[in-house]
């Protein structure tokens, strides 16, 4: 709930990283080196959007709860109570899951 402490500005999108998978579907345990970089995240805060050369708010095009799909490498990492969230640009984001 520390993120609810946490206002993103402008066009900025705080996210929380899904956990890594740490057993195969065989039952096999893998090492943390193992382990490849989890690329989805859950959005918990979004800013209010970015101004354009007319001066007009663009909001976000992500809402909160939302499934996303992060690029490889970027974002800024944030500790809030000891957890680890991360802040993209909304532009960052490569794509949303549908359920």
């Amino acid at each position: 709930m520390a993120f609810r402490k946490f206002l993103p500005m402008f066009d900025r999108v705080l996210v929380e990283r899904l956990a890594a998978e740490t057993v195969t579907k065989g039952g096999i345990m893998l090492p943390e080196k193992s382990q490849g970089k989890v690329l989805q995240a859950t959005v918990v805060a979004v800013g209010p959007g970015a101004a354009n050369k007319d001066g007009k708010v663009t909001p976000v095009s992500v809402q909160v709860g939302e499934k996303v799909l992060l690029p490889e490498y970027g974002g800024t990492k944030v500790i809030l109570d000891d957890k680890d969230y991360y802040l993209f640009r909304d532009a960052d984001i490569l794509g949303k899951y549908i359920d």
